[in-house]
């Protein structure tokens, strides 16, 4: 099923790797303020595919998935200062697959109950869970409490550092595109639509809901905190209100939305729409910054209320009548 999904969608994805090769040269054709603005597009797309698994895929939407960005930060943080004292990008490998596999244990830990919830009631609990944790950041001394931890720093190859992070989020946005590459178009991909759509009847049907809820809801957690890490390292300090920002979570939604929610590039696009907009275009209109975003993402979402990749059909449809 895979292979004949490559090789029906083989233009898209050789595009893919055109627009791969293209993002490779940036750093050295680009001054460093841009690069900086292609590291934010580029976890700000990675974010929106790892919550696409649960949220587009599944029909789950969460509200707090920060949650696995603080948790993965912190707990990176710890076993590499505490644990670890640096040891370089050892050190660093480490911490990701050890705050990876923490985000997995708790996203694994209350999904049998959460994942009993559905629709804005799911969406809300998510949103205590990464309340809870980021309370646990600020009272509890291990992790620093209201100080914080100093993340170590990378060594950066001959690269100034933005590049440095530019890649390091260039190839986590690619792994996590592969994979949800991978499971669109397979049997679990179907499966998920089903469980979308009604989750009812794709039980009814012989669908594994709960193991195919569980199994997203596990490496959505997982991908995300591997971002975290990575942009608790790009900061060099975090403390609970840098990485546990309730932005994130909307932000991720506010994506999915504008590219067309479900699909692979829609996060794409929505991700580098709303970066260059805010980031570039408003960059210099801070007193109405705020304002003309919102105002222009209303008027997009009531333009196209299924995303801009949603544009397309109607438009084939009317050739067609043609």
């Amino acid at each position: 099923m895979l292979r004949e999904a490559l090789r029906a969608q083989r233009w898209w994805v050789l595009s893919s790797l055109l627009l791969l090769a293209t993002c490779c040269v940036v750093p050295f054709v680009l001054m460093p303020f841009e690069v900086r603005v292609g590291q934010l597009i580029l976890m700000s797309a990675g974010l929106a595919l790892a919550w696409t698994l649960l949220g587009g895929f599944a029909g789950y939407w969460s509200f707090g998935h920060t949650a696995f960005i603080g948790l993965g930060a912190f707990a990176a943080g710890l076993l590499e200062t505490e644990f670890l004292r640096g040891t370089g990008w050892w050190g660093f490998l480490a911490g990701m697959l050890f705050g990876c596999t923490v985000c997995a244990a708790a996203a694994a830990l209350v999904a049998w109950p959460i994942l009993r919830l559905r629709g804005i009631y799911f969406a809300i609990a998510m949103l205590g869970v990464a309340q809870v944790l980021s309370e646990l950041n600020n009272n509890v001394d291990m992790f620093g409490g209201s100080l914080g931890l100093v993340m170590p720093r990378l060594g950066a190859f001959g690269l100034r550092p933005e590049a440095l992070f530019y890649y390091l989020l260039l190839v986590s946005t690619t792994v996590v595109m592969v994979v949800a590459f991978c499971i669109r178009h397979t049997r679990i991909g179907q499966g998920l639509a089903a469980l979308r759509e009604d989750e009812d009847t794709a039980r009814m049907l012989g669908v594994p809901t709960e193991r195919y809820k569980i199994a997203m809801f596990v490496l959505s957690a997982a991908l995300t905190g591997a971002f975290g890490i990575i942009y608790a390292h790009s900061l060099g300090y975090i403390t609970a209100s840098s990485v546990y920002r309730i932005d994130f979570s909307l932000n991720m939604i506010v994506y999915n939305l504008l590219g067309g929610i479900g699909t692979l590039a829609g996060p794409v696009i929505g991700a580098a729409i709303m970066v260059v907009l805010t980031q570039v275009v408003l960059g210099r209109l801070l007193s109405i910054h705020m304002f003309i975003t919102g105002a222009l993402l209303v008027l997009l979402v009531l333009a196209a209320p299924k995303g801009i990749l949603g544009l397309r059909l109607p438009i084939c449809m009317r050739r067609r009548a043609r």
